[in-house]
């Protein structure tokens, strides 16, 4: 007997639990997660019993009256009416406290556990080597003063060591860096251009199991020959030599083995630091080190998907007008994955083989063809450095290397050439102009101040002999100085040109880099001025408003004519889009549902502070106070209805 009892007790705490549930959500209008919604409903159930207890016992004192009334039955739908609200301020205030989504449930804690400890080990070792280079101090934000230069260098040098012992994904980030220079002094950039990427290649087993699952067959059904040596091993790839069935010699560059899983592990580590260095240090919000882990990580999931390099590949070399100067390999489409990238190969030697007089006409060469993809193509190779340019037997360049490509659209590419033109006329209002074309103008800026900075720059660099590093280090510092930020697509234009010149000067020692865009920008003017171009440009023009100025005196016409007949007018649609009516119905519903509860909570305070008036329950509750405590329940019910749609806003907004 007491089996069933028992039963038909869990089953009636069970309904009552679900009506708590139920009748919470409905009153706050808003859809909440089921275990939430659950151990609000099992809390209020537990705190039923003491709000009710004092109303059954008023019950007793009355049971012995004749007559007692309905009077105990509204007294008990107010006290259910207490008790469903429990529930309704739970979660109100769960809502404000702990947001959905701000900790994982059960299932999200189960399947994240295990990369969880994983995470935590490797932030453990990367964490062990920062401190061995002494970088605690920094990470606490308690190092040396940036403003000292003894203190940037020893900062600079711990953070090259730790970086180069951090791996592939700390070893790029390094790379990355030292292209900043308007982010990071010139000691950081210094030290970070010392970081290397060359590591031990992996065992050609490793390597074969990736081409067998990316290609779909054993490596000697794929290819005709296939040289199991490394011709070059870096962290992320290694490439091969190899010949097609079809006689082509080709080079095969493979992605390491479970190098995805490393580089993921490490970007959100990077992420994090950034987010801790950012909140905890005042260098890392100069640097503003979030945006900067967030650009980073884009482009090396990127540079891991040897698809997209393929396709940077065919875009530059479709993209180059250069006439054939420059050879670029041509990737085999039907041979490139993920993971593997299968390309022409080109024959030739390292830039050092070149003789002194080809060297400047080379260089020449090379700084026309990368000019020409930023300023008129707006596709160029991002890395140039001397590994991935290779001179060709028959003596012309080949680039390498497309795993970073920049993409600039029409409008910056024509700031640029703006900038470059009156750059080469030293015109500093026109060089001004066109630089805030080029970043994000901040909303108070000194135009005066930073056109007399522009003009004195170009006195300074502009000169003969003047060395262009110095030139990119000076147009950093006043960018920087004038709260101006560089967009990426932009940082990699100089990260480009920074890279170029010192592989020009590894072609032909002494090359100037300025004076050679010079001459470029004052050819580009001359053909921007070809008056076959300028009757291209002018045609255009005109075919694109003829049909406008054809319909315009008709429509003026018309004007003029309602005008006369005093038949104009203008209509204006208020509120045509419906986010706006949305939003607006949505705010009067808030503002009324706030203006209700606040008047039923003064007419329940009021009636409660008034005497007399016919007994409910004699001896213990008046009619007034019981009207009184149902305003301030419905009053309660709609400032809880209100409130946690502030919550849900804000959280979306």
């Amino acid at each position: 007997m007491d089996i069933p009892l028992t039963l038909t007790l869990s089953f009636g705490i069970l309904v009552m639990i679900i009506a708590l549930a139920v009748a919470a959500r409905r009153l706050l209008g808003v859809r909440f997660g089921a275990i939430r919604t659950a151990l609000a409903a099992f809390m209020a159930f537990s705190l039923a019993g003491p709000l009710l207890s004092p109303v059954m016992m008023s019950f007793a004192s009355t049971a012995e009256k004749d007559d007692p009334g309905i009077g105990p039955l509204w007294v008990m739908v107010l006290a259910v009416m207490c008790v469903v609200l429990i529930p309704m301020v739970i979660l109100v205030v769960a809502e404000a406290l702990v947001p959905p989504g701000s900790i994982p449930g059960p299932i999200e804690f189960a399947r994240s556990l295990r990369g969880r400890i994983s995470r935590a080990r490797r932030y453990s070792q990367i964490t062990r080597i920062a401190f061995r280079h002494g970088l605690g101090p920094y990470l606490r934000g308690r190092g040396a003063r940036l403003d000292d230069r003894s203190g940037r260098v020893r900062l600079a040098r711990a953070l090259r060591g730790a970086l180069e012992d951090g791996g592939v994904t700390f070893v790029k980030l390094g790379q990355v860096l030292s292209t900043r220079r308007d982010l990071l002094p010139a000691e950081f950039v210094d030290e970070l251009g010392k970081l290397q990427d060359h590591v031990a290649p992996a065992p050609w087993e490793q390597i074969e199991q990736v081409l067998v699952a990316e290609l779909g067959g054993p490596v000697d059904e794929i290819f005709a020959e296939f040289t199991r040596r490394p011709l070059a091993a870096a962290s992320i790839a290694q490439a091969y030599t190899a010949r097609l069935h079809t006689g082509e010699s080709v080079v095969v560059k493979v992605q390491r083995p479970a190098i995805r899983v490393v580089v993921a592990q490490d970007l959100d580590i990077v992420a994090r630091l950034a987010h801790t260095l950012e909140t905890r240090t005042r260098w890392g919000r100069a640097l503003g080190l979030r945006d900067l882990a967030e650009g980073f990580a884009v482009a090396i999931r990127e540079e891991l998907d040897f698809r997209i390099e393929s396709g940077n590949m065919a875009a530059v070399a479709v993209a180059d007008s250069g006439g054939g100067t420059v050879t670029y390999p041509s990737p085999y489409a039907e041979l490139c994955t993920e993971r593997v990238l299968v390309m022409q190969r080109l024959t030739g030697g390292p830039l050092s083989g070149a003789t002194r007089e080809q060297g400047p006409e080379l260089a020449r060469t090379l700084l026309d063809c990368l000019l020409r993809q930023i300023l008129l193509e707006g596709v160029f190779h991002a890395d140039p450095h001397p590994g991935n340019i290779m001179l060709l037997t028959d003596g012309t360049l080949g680039l390498l290397d497309f795993g970073s490509v920049g993409r600039l659209d029409a409008s910056v590419r024509a700031a640029l050439q703006r900038f470059l033109i009156a750059m080469n006329r030293q015109d500093p209002l026109g060089v001004t102009d066109a630089l805030l074309d080029v970043v994000p103008r901040p909303e108070e800026i000194d135009d005066a101040a930073l056109e007399r900075a522009m003009g004195q720059f170009m006195a300074r660099h502009l000169a003969p002999g003047t060395g262009s590093m110095l030139m990119f280090t000076d147009l950093f510092r006043i960018v920087t100085e004038y709260g101006l930020s560089i967009p990426p697509e932009v940082a990699a234009v100089f990260r480009a040109l920074a890279t170029l010149e010192g592989t020009l000067v590894t072609l032909a020692p002494g090359f100037n880099l300025i004076d050679e865009a010079r001459t470029f920008a004052g050819d580009y003017l001359a053909e921007q001025l070809d008056t076959t171009s300028v009757k291209d440009a002018v045609t255009h023009e005109i075919a694109t408003l003829l049909p406008m100025l054809r319909r315009l005196p008709r429509r003026i016409e018309r004007i003029a004519s309602a005008a006369e007949h005093g038949r104009f007018s203008m209509n204006v649609r208020l509120l045509a889009d419906e986010r706006d009516r949305r939003f607006i119905t949505g705010l009067l519903h808030q503002v009324l549902l706030t203006v209700l509860g606040a008047t039923a909570g003064l007419m329940g305070v009021v009636l409660l502070g008034t005497d007399g008036g016919p007994r409910v329950i004699p001896g213990v509750i008046s009619l007034y106070e019981l009207i009184g405590f149902n305003l301030l329940v419905i009053s309660s019910i709609l400032v809880l209805r209100v409130l946690i749609g502030v919550f849900r806003r804000d959280r979306a907004a």
